[in-house]
């Protein structure tokens, strides 16, 4: 899945810097930005805040930016992918193998995004960007339903599951398996939490 946010999320800015120097600073308050939204959280961060943490003048923040939220946005802007819960597939060869692997990159990324724990702020906020979400969100539950009938077709998950209910409770084990797994770092973990969540579709035999 690929999603960008809506550009009246982002909105126009009051500047795009084309001179090196101006584009390091607008990258310097992106940058502190990030840092400041995931110690402080997004509420208690300010625009003067960020431009202190990037060692410049509030005024150049507004240079930029027309409020902290849409550097938060911008931060954001085609990240969505990195923030939502990754796609199991069913016809691989070994997908309890491949389900770990795959959760093991969205950790990573959503680690390298920095940004994870305040999207639940940021949802109960901003109904605009929560509506994003959503749509995102059932993107990727309608994806994740269709590969289950096409799974279905090829005979390899249980026969008697009711595949809406089946798909949301997959997506929703996705969704809320970075909160246990995001101080891991063992490779175990990562299998076990495949492994739940394949158990829900594939009988043990059709593993590999």
């Amino acid at each position: 899945m690929s999603e960008k946010l809506d550009e009246q999320l982002v909105g126009d800015f009051p500047a795009i810097p084309k001179q090196e120097r101006a584009l390091l600073k607008r990258q310097a308050l992106l940058e502190s930005g990030r840092i400041l939204f995931a110690e402080k959280g997004y509420e208690q961060t300010t625009a003067k805040d960020i431009a202190s943490h990037a060692d410049v003048a509030t005024g150049t923040f507004y240079r930029y930016f027309s409020d902290k939220r849409q550097l938060l946005m911008a931060l954001l802007e085609d990240k969505l992918e990195k923030i939502l819960p990754p796609e199991p597939q069913w016809g691989e060869a070994n997908p309890q193998n491949l389900l770990a692997a795959i959760l093991e990159e969205h950790i990573k990324n959503l680690q390298e995004l920095g940004l994870y724990d305040v999207l639940p702020e940021l949802l109960t906020k901003d109904p605009q960007f929560a509506e994003v979400v959503r749509k995102a969100r059932q993107k990727i539950y309608d994806k994740i339903y269709q590969d289950l009938l096409l799974a279905r077709e090829m005979g390899l998950i249980w026969e008697d599951l009711n595949l809406d209910w089946l798909a949301w409770a997959i997506i929703t084990l996705l969704e809320n398996t970075p909160e246990k797994l995001m101080n891991t770092s063992k490779k175990q973990d990562f299998y076990d939490a495949a492994k739940v969540i394949c158990r829900l579709v594939l009988p043990p035999d059709k593993y590999i």
